[in-house]
């Protein structure tokens, strides 16, 4: 065996079902950046139409001895399919293929998981595993297997093993719900306490690897986690940003990134996280201007931000990566609008990795802020200059997060 060769034990086939939707193609391309980031080995990609998931298997009986056919011949350990499978189909699957069988979902849960770093973080993270597993079990526990009743015994007079086990994922979902309950308060206290300060809040928004973390890491010459892969950043980080021509220290939030059918257990149990948005005075929507689906990104961003109430907030749209843009492809002018759900959306184009652009940016922030909050005085002036100072200090005494 080659010393390089990954494991075998992570190859993993791919299997997408064009239903007549847009997009397929780059839904399918994306679930292959998924499964790397996670880091599983893609060997082969399966793709069939249909009209209508069937029943039993999503793909049919037939599709599906042709993906057991190519799961031995590439050696795979685990299928992987595109869209979200019920409980049902995934026991029916494993049964009929006899591998672990996954979908999106899973997939996206356990990059959260690998990726996330805080305490509130790993406690989202565990919330949303926990009421996805909760619909699971009877795929996890096929034997229902009665328990012995009596004294001392484990489980309750004639109680099954699989309501054992989701009383007890139960008890762990709500013991998680109360513990997130609490830093949802402590993230309550330190909000009010930026509205007494009369802080104008920007929160940075976009799709996943449009490159997010690194715009945040330019304005504020922070050291955030960045890099080309999905769900880089998963943990909102905060810092304070100076706006000269403003004469005011703003607050800039980097909050997690989007995608494509993200599963709606993450967005709740994300609640306390992507607050930040809902709260803040100002969006920053970060575009993969290099990108060729970005409208549709664009769109899934809109989408996620009317789930969770942040629609309303002002925006202005960030086209970033525009070094990875073609010379003759590049706009003529770097700042103009953009018509969104009947709205002119201010628009410039920047490239977080070379600079370019970033003035013109900052020169839009502080516009916005001069507009929204009143006029500082000179000294409140040299106070928001000696803060800012103080914390760009603080940022250069701490360690490069992993």
């Amino acid at each position: 065996m080659i010393a390089d060769e990954p494991p075998k034990t992570n190859r993993v086939l791919l299997v997408g079902v064009d239903l007549g939707l847009p997009h397929f193609d780059a839904e399918l391309a994306e679930l292959g950046q998924l499964a790397l980031t996670a880091g599983l080995n893609p060997v082969h990609r399966l793709t069939c139409k249909r009209k209508a998931p069937d029943a039993a298997l999503f793909v049919g009986s037939g599709k599906a001895d042709e993906i057991k056919f190519l799961a031995e011949q590439y050696e795979a350990a685990e299928v992987l399919f595109d869209q979200s499978l019920s409980p049902a189909q995934q026991r029916n699957l494993e049964r009929h293929l006899g591998l672990p069988v996954n979908d999106r979902t899973l997939l996206i849960l356990e990059i959260f998981a690998q990726r996330a770093r805080s305490f509130e973080g790993k406690l989202q993270v565990e919330l949303a595993r926990l009421q996805y597993l909760s619909t699971r079990l009877v795929r996890r526990w096929s034997h229902l297997e009665r328990q012995r009743g009596g004294i001392g015994a484990r489980g309750g007079p004639g109680e099954t093993q699989i309501e054992l086990d989701r009383r007890m994922i139960n008890e762990s979902i709500k013991r998680t719900k109360e513990r997130l309950s609490k830093v949802k308060r402590q993230r309550g206290t330190q909000r009010r306490q930026r509205e007494r300060r009369e802080t104008f809040n920007i929160s940075l928004v976009g799709y996943t690897n449009a490159g997010k973390s690194s715009l945040f890491n330019a304005l504020v010459k922070a050291r955030t986690y960045a890099a080309d892969q999905l769900f880089a950043t998963l943990d909102t980080t905060t810092r304070q940003l100076y706006l000269g021509e403003a004469g005011r220290t703003v607050s800039l939030s980097d909050t997690v990134g989007f995608i494509r059918d993200l599963p709606h257990g993450l967005v709740e149990a994300f609640e306390a996280t992507l607050q930040e948005s809902i709260e803040a005075d100002l969006l920053l929507h970060v575009v993969d201007a290099a990108n060729p689906d970005y409208p549709e990104q664009m769109a899934q961003v809109q989408k996620v931000l009317a789930d969770i109430g942040a629609d309303q907030v002002p925006q202005i749209l960030v086209f970033n990566k525009l070094d990875a843009v073609p010379t003759e492809s590049r706009p003529l002018k770097r700042v103009d609008t953009l018509e969104m759900a009947g709205h002119q959306i201010p628009r410039l184009f920047v490239s977080a990795r070379d600079g370019d652009g970033l003035p013109a940016l900052r020169s839009a922030l502080a516009a916005r802020v001069q507009s929204a909050v009143p006029h500082l005085t000179a000294d409140e002036q040299a106070l928001a200059r000696f803060g800012h100072n103080l914390g760009q200090h603080e940022n250069e005494l701490k360690e490069p997060s992993e």
